[in-house]
């Protein structure tokens, strides 16, 4: 009998490449999933897994023993998910990644939200966790890239996705997965109060060409809007400044040596001297969402997480 754990092993390695990867996406040590590998083999009586130089390539058999791993494990999740879990409370561990300015302006205030019922529930005392009426539903939050969250959800990693999907680059969602809009973030630039663009209602593309920017690393999805907006007039902007945190924008702003294209989506209140002016046409918007996987769309904990998020995102439009 091929047990659930090996063809788990089997197909993250197909997933991810090589044995080291899967066992870091798994959390176990490489020997740990080689053992597990080699008890599929011995139970399947099939080689599924050969050398190629320094690392391994699925077999024919090996890939279509993947292919029927992950339908089977689907089947068993979307089993856990629905049939198995009480819909009346959501509860076990749900695990979320979404890019940082979501974290702060929608995942945070979710968070918060979830405590909060958590608090009235009774017997909450007996909960671990955020949770409600007492389900323990607990919530682990790691921040990454869109690209990279999408890829966590579509292989098993986490269970619940938010990512955002500038128009102008566009985010790629594989068929196993769901997305579902949360809101529109608009991106203003960023100028120095002393800068001659300061005092303007709303700027163009064309009034930005000769700027001097700081932006967030190259083939973040952020920085391909950035190189969008002077795309159509043949330019590519003069970025001085690569860093991922947006505080440091927002700081290099305020010394005058750059300027910055920042979503509104989580950011903080500006400092003296910095001002934001919005761009149009275009108007610079990422569409907000999430995704998860087809097998959780009915789960309890799924639905309940995205209702709350839901509710935050429609606080920020109507604010």
């Amino acid at each position: 009998m091929i047990e659930i754990a090996a063809l788990r092993a089997l197909v993250a390695v197909e997933q991810q490449g090589s044995v080291v990867a899967a066992s870091e996406a798994m959390g176990f040590s490489p020997s740990a999933v080689s053992q597990q590998i080699k008890k599929l083999e011995k139970q399947s009586g099939v080689t599924v897994l050969e050398r190629h130089g320094r690392g391994v390539l699925l077999t024919d058999r090996g890939m279509a023993l993947a292919e029927y791993g992950r339908r089977i494990l689907g089947e068993l999740e979307e089993l856990q998910a629905t049939l198995l879990a009480d819909p009346a409370k959501p509860s076990g561990v749900l695990r979320l990644v979404g890019f940082s300015t979501a974290c702060r302006g929608l995942v945070g205030p979710m968070l918060g939200k979830l405590g909060a019922a958590q608090a009235v529930a009774p017997d909450s005392s007996a909960a671990t966790g955020s949770g409600l009426n007492g389900s323990g539903l607990e919530i682990r939050v790691v921040a990454e890239d869109p690209r990279e969250a999408v890829q966590r959800v579509a292989t098993g990693e986490a269970d619940l996705g938010v990512v955002h999907n500038w128009h102008s680059v566009p985010l790629v969602i594989p068929e196993n997965m769901v997305h579902e809009d949360l809101c529109l973030d608009t991106a203003d630039v960023l100028l120095n109060s002393a800068h001659p663009l300061a005092g303007r209602t709303a700027v163009e593309p064309s009034d930005l060409v000769d700027e001097r920017w700081i932006s967030t690393p190259a083939g973040a999805i952020c920085n391909e809007a950035l190189l969008a907006i002077l795309a159509g007039l043949g330019r590519v902007p003069d970025i001085r400044i690569y860093d991922p945190d947006f505080s440091t924008h927002i700081a290099m702003v305020q010394q005058g040596v750059a300027v910055a294209l920042v979503p509104r989506l989580g950011r903080p209140e500006l400092p003296a001297g910095v001002v934001a002016v919005p761009v149009v046409n275009p108007m610079q918007q990422r569409q907000v969402g999430i995704v998860y996987r087809k097998t959780m769309t009915a789960s309890p904990s799924i639905r309940h997480v995205v209702r709350l998020l839901q509710d935050v995102a429609a606080g920020l439009e109507a604010g």
